[in-house]
């Protein structure tokens, strides 16, 4: 098993990346001491394939076990859902002695740790994430939301887990599509900050969506460690964090107007990664080289790279809803070189129509 850590003083937190380890988990817990009851946030698909091997973890560490499913899927990121799961706490007289585990995707992880971060003020909370793009992203670095018809995360705190655990045998039952969309991310972050890891993308795309195991390990460790560093620079997201976000400002947009039911989260992300590059080469900020290269990988492993057909007047005006935006303006994460990117605050609508439309 191995082992990250990210260093945010009291709010600190490991990442562990093994295999077969969820029977086992309660003997990382120990840090935990004043947790008696943990209840657990799932869907049923998921609960059906791992719970009973975490409730045998988590009974390990002496805990009593509970379990709430929530149906799959980003239409249930809301706070009727999240209701839901209060309803269940609070009719069961759970305390701030309770532990609330996220067993599933980025849906599950951001609702259950929403919850966490509002329940009675705040309880602790542990990820274990089942999909790549939650393995990789959503759920290290203390983002909670759910939706809101509007926009995507509108509503939300910054509240840190106190341990991700990433068990790579539960990707095995992860459908194709599924996995490719978290590929999306972990492209992002050869975009943004790893150049070595974008190469390495580029020679073993077919090893790595057979799950070759170490291609697997490789890209998990190397993105979270990519993360790591970037929240424990700018937890809040005051300034530098907001790399992260590259080809999200679109991508948002994109679930947003197909109403978070055509596209999954990491092939909204991958479009939007395609068109940040082409508005970043349209603004001088990088050759058509750099486009093309990242246009060509997300299409390597069979993610979407063509917005679907809405009025430019409607992306731009999801975006101005977007979180992000500030001040009727519009920001942008854009791409220099593979590895270099510049938070740019505002892009003119002219710039942005122009990109859209082509």
């Amino acid at each position: 098993m191995k082992k990250l850590k990210i260093d945010l003083a009291d709010r600190s937190y490991d990442i562990l990346i093994g295999r077969n380890f969820l029977s086992r988990l309660g003997g990382h817990l120990s840090h935990l001491k004043s947790v008696r009851r943990a209840l657990v946030v799932t869907n049923p698909a998921i609960n059906k394939l791992y719970g009973k091997a975490l409730s045998e973890g988590l009974q390990s560490a002496g805990l009593a076990i509970e379990c709430v499913e929530i149906p799959e899927g980003e239409t249930h990121k809301t706070l009727q859902d999240a209701q839901t799961v209060y309803n269940h706490l609070i009719e069961n007289q759970y305390d701030r002695n309770t532990l609330l585990v996220a067993l599933g995707g980025g849906v599950i992880g951001d609702l259950t740790g929403f919850i966490a971060a509002t329940f009675l003020r705040g309880v602790p909370c542990i990820q274990i994430p089942t999909t790549l793009l939650s393995q990789v992203d959503s759920s290290v670095g203390g983002k909670t939301a759910v939706n809101h018809p509007k926009g995507k995360n509108l509503i939300g705190a910054f509240y840190q887990p106190r341990l991700v655990a990433i068990d790579l045998d539960t990707l095995s039952s992860l459908p194709p599509d599924e996995f490719r969309a978290g590929m999306a991310e972990v492209i992002k972050y050869g975009v943004i900050e790893d150049p070595k890891l974008f190469a390495f993308l580029e020679k073993n795309s077919e090893k790595i969506l057979n799950q070759d195991t170490q291609c697997l390990e490789t890209i998990i460790e190397t993105s979270c460690a990519i993360k790591a560093k970037v929240v424990e620079r700018d937890e809040r997201e005051s300034s530098y964090r907001m790399v992260l976000n590259f080809g999200h400002t679109i991508g948002h947009a994109v679930e947003a107007l197909t109403s978070y039911s055509q596209y999954k989260h990491g092939e909204a992300v991958a479009i939007g990664m395609v068109y940040a590059a082409k508005l970043s080469c349209q603004l001088g900020y990088c050759s058509e080289t750099v486009v093309q290269k990242i246009e060509a990988l997300v299409e390597q492993f069979g993610l979407p790279s063509r917005l679907p057909e809405f009025p430019v007047s409607e992306y731009i005006e999801t975006m101005y809803r977007d979180k992000k935006a500030h001040d009727r303006n519009i920001r942008f994460i854009l791409v220099k070189d593979i590895g270099t990117v510049e938070i740019v605050d505002r892009v003119a609508e002219a710039d942005l129509q122009k990109v859209l439309t082509a």
